[in-house]
């Protein structure tokens, strides 16, 4: 056995595909890509069957409908056996316990950042509280994620469980909005189940995010049975929406709709113009109730709620608590817990994620949220740069030539579709974001997560075939592939 340390010379790093030899034709089957894809690498591992498991507990979460199981703490066990199965696999191979990128070190910065500010919270042990039940396991489930989904299978089934875990939500709640269940004083939908989708914005959020994989799927050539399947769960994510009446929620719709657009014409030429047809169809069937929720976006005297002025004077609130409390913030989760004599709309969150951190963290855990978006903004442009420039064909530019043939044909269609899948889902939710307090939940993390793993697997395909043709050496945050 081999260890591709990558270190026996100098020249490009592992994830510079311009080192690979460029001459040999990419056109036609990927023939070469079994030679560079280790087996304990592509085949899903024990640890990622339980970040699968874990995955499917948290989202569709069945101890809400069975209350018996609750005590028994099932998404943690199953994240804990994961945990450790990683470990040890990874010691078995005389490997680091994790994998260190710079996206990791960034999500441990957050951490740390948010128990250094604990104490100085107005309620320490809430901020604490924070940190311990919601935080730390998102931590935990990142580093699992960036370390066990290492090849195009396993990408692939977890995006098709959040998927099916989205239509199954999006169902319950098309469901309800019919019955006159779970409504928001009697007329917005929130989730059927607890947690990360409980309340109207949440659950627009969710929606949007992972939309983009559910039409990707649906419009790209493929078997018909699961791109009817996709289609069926974007129909119903879509009603979702338009039932929650979250204008956060159709503002992001609207923006991750721009860029799949842009993006997803290089898998189907002519989409803009579908895409455009299909709104001049179904504008003039949306209820009259949907456009005035939309118009009091711009028009104050259409929102009969109230809630459009109370938005403005919370993220002033959220302003001016980062300004009193600069370097500690509030506490971690405790904006709505901190009420000054002077504070308008007491016991509410800032909605904005932004904001949110600031208040909350201080100037630390704004910097540590800047970056963790910069970061997967910065993954998103390598993935597209390797998958969606130019064609397959010799007019495409050196580096993709180089990759296509590292990946099968149906593994290569596959990455298309998600760079253009999550590059929507991240603008869509970094547009949601602006008016949610959502940056310590899942949602995010899972998306990150999901676009790093994409470069990551890529980035190891490279880095091997690299060594089989031309030694290199490695920056140092990039581990040794054991092969």
């Amino acid at each position: 056995m081999e260890r591709l340390a990558f270190n026996t010379g100098r020249g490009q790093s592992e994830g510079d595909v311009s080192a690979l030899d460029t001459r040999r034709p990419s056109a036609g089957p990927a023939i070469d890509a079994a030679r560079f894809v280790p087996p304990e690498i592509d085949k899903p591992s024990l640890a990622f069957w339980g970040l699968f498991a874990f995955t499917g507990l948290l989202f569709f979460r069945p101890q809400d409908t069975l209350p018996l199981i609750a005590p028994l703490r099932l998404p943690e066990c199953t994240a804990t056996i994961a945990l450790i199965a990683l470990f040890g696999n990874r010691l078995n191979r005389q490997l680091a316990l994790v994998r260190l990128s710079p996206e990791t070190l960034a999500v441990a910065f957050m951490a740390a950042v948010m128990l250094v500010t604990a104490p100085f919270s107005v309620w320490p042990g809430g901020a604490l509280s924070t940190f311990t039940e919601i935080y730390v396991k998102v931590v935990v489930v990142f580093v699992l994620m960036i370390n066990s989904v290492r090849g195009v299978k396993a990408l692939r089934s977890l995006s098709w469980l959040i998927l099916f875990a989205m239509g199954y939500i999006a169902f319950r709640g098309v469901i309800d909005f019919i019955s006159g269940h779970n409504l928001v004083k009697g007329e917005r939908l929130h989730g059927s189940i607890s947690g990360m989708a409980g309340n109207p914005n949440d659950l627009a959020t969710n929606m949007v995010t992972f939309l983009p994989i559910a039409v990707v799927i649906a419009i790209t050539r493929g078997r018909p049975l699961p791109r009817i399947a996709a289609a069926g769960f974007a129909v119903l994510m879509l009603l979702t929406i338009i039932f929650t009446k979250s204008r956060a929620g159709m503002l992001g719709l609207g923006a991750a709709g721009l860029v799949f657009i842009f993006q997803g014409r290089k898998l189907r030429p002519g989409l803009g113009i579908a895409a455009l047809l299909a709104v001049l169809a179904i504008a003039p069937v949306m209820p009259s109730w949907f456009w005035a929720r939309m118009s009091s976006i711009t028009d104050q005297a259409e929102d009969t709620t109230g809630s459009r002025q109370a938005r403005k004077e919370l993220m002033l609130e959220g302003w001016q608590t980062f300004l009193d409390h600069p370097l500690t913030g509030v506490g971690a989760g405790q904006f709505k817990n901190y009420n000054p004599p002077d504070r308008l709309e007491p016991w509410h969150e800032t909605h904005n994620v932004l904001l949110q951190v600031a208040a909350e963290m201080g100037i630390f855990g704004l910097l540590g949220m800047l970056i963790l978006l910069g970061f997967a903004a910065v993954a998103l442009l390598w993935c597209r740069r390797i998958f969606l420039t130019g064609d397959r064909g010799a007019r495409s530019p050196p580096a993709t030539q180089a990759a296509r043939r590292l990946f099968t044909d149906d593994e290569w269609t596959w990455m298309r579709m998600h760079s253009v899948a999550m590059s929507a889902g991240f603008v869509g939710w970094v547009v949601c974001a602006q008016f949610a307090s959502v940056g310590y939940y899942w949602t995010f993390y899972y998306l990150f997560a999901m676009i790093v793993a994409a470069r990551e697997l890529t980035a190891d395909r490279i880095a091997a075939a690299t060594r089989v043709e031309k030694p290199v050496a490695r920056v140092a945050w990039q581990e040794p592939v054991r092969v």
